[in-house]
């Protein structure tokens, strides 16, 4: 008798426990009780839905076409180089901006088999969709920085160009020498914890960033954040946020933390199959240039990993910005600098 209650706690015991791992089913846009799709959307090859928004001058009559990628926790409606910068700028430079809500963010459909690779080529193939031409110009901005690594990877060919805003770096990359591993524990221990999860026991990240029992990561969660990761310039910027840009936050994560904010960790944290620091100069021929972008008080993405990165691959265009945090591309005049670096190599 003790035997067989022994066995059958230890299956309910199993049993609670996988439960308590299983993330909840995600609320695909436009399904019974999901939120309402009103974005503009394509198709993409696999049947998944890819939400995007349309920013500057008509495409027809642009002499730029970029696509921007958002940063972690943000959506289509975030594209800083677009939205910070007057409209009469972006006509004057002849700009056509597309900012798109990756997969399991705002109203595009999940992915669950998201890839490094499979983002560049959402990427490539909504460049082909929209009509952006054989070559068009790529922006990234945080884990949307990560992104452009990617697409040097996997689309070089089709990119006339690329701006990297603070990159977020994946501390596993094998180029990374021991010595910067400081710059991780620089980091708050509930985010270290974090990390360590997504990159070790993705299968745990669930439960990790639900359970009650030890602080979750700070980035992640909206009940407990920790404003220490901000910078002074940071908090200044946040004081001064919209409520549209508030509810832009709540809309990122409205189909499941799971397959937003969690699946972007387990991937962008995850193990690469490849090493951004071996990469090529993909315009050897200068018909176009890569940049880096970095502020020196960013305490999300600690500015030694970018000068140790720029120092390895010299043909990118290193900018770091004295006093800046992770959030300086909302800083007034900074996202046209970018821009205009990027398009007409302005200084």
């Amino acid at each position: 008798m003790f035997k067989r209650l022994t066995f059958l706690l230890l299956v309910g015991l199993l049993a609670w426990a996988y439960q308590a791992i299983q993330p909840p089913p995600p609320k695909l846009c436009g399904s019974p009780g999901g939120p309402l799709v009103t974005a503009s959307r394509i198709k993409l090859r696999d049947g998944r839905y890819l939400a995007y928004k349309e920013y500057g001058v008509p495409k027809e009559v642009a002499r730029y076409k970029i696509i921007y990628v958002h940063a972690f926790g943000s959506t289509r409606h975030d594209a800083l180089i677009a939205t910070t910068v007057p409209q009469e700028v972006l006509e004057d430079l002849g700009l056509h901006i597309v900012s798109f809500d990756r997969p399991g963010y705002g109203e595009s459909d999940p992915d669950p088999k998201r890839t490094r690779k499979s983002l560049a080529l959402d990427i490539e193939e909504l460049g082909d969709q929209l009509e952006l031409g054989s070559k068009f110009y790529v922006i990234g901005y945080s884990m949307g920085g990560q992104v452009i690594w990617k697409c040097l990877q996997y689309i070089p060919h089709r990119l006339a160009g690329a701006t990297l805003i603070a990159p977020v770096v994946n501390y596993w990359w094998p180029g990374l020498p021991a010595n910067l591993s400081g710059a991780y524990y620089k980091q708050p221990p509930r985010d270290q914890w974090a990390l360590r999860v997504a990159h070790h026991i993705p299968w745990l990240i669930h439960w990790w960033n639900t359970q009650k029992l030890f602080p979750t990561s700070s980035v992640v969660s909206s009940t407990n954040p920790n404003m220490n990761i901000f910078s002074r310039q940071d908090l200044e910027i946040i004081r001064n946020a919209n409520v549209s840009e508030r509810d832009n936050k709540v809309q990122a994560k409205q189909q499941g933390e799971y397959e937003s904010v969690l699946r972007d960790m387990m991937v962008g944290f995850g193990t690469w199959e490849f090493d951004p620091l071996d990469l090529k100069n993909p315009f050897a021929g200068k018909e176009g240039s890569v940049h880096l972008w970095q502020g020196d008080e960013d305490r999300l993405v600690p500015v030694e990993l970018q000068r140790y990165i720029a120092e390895k691959l010299p043909w990118i265009h290193y900018h770091e910005l004295p006093g800046a945090g992770h959030l300086f591309p909302a800083a007034d005049g900074i996202s046209e600098a970018i821009l205009k670096a990027l398009l007409i190599e302005e200084k």
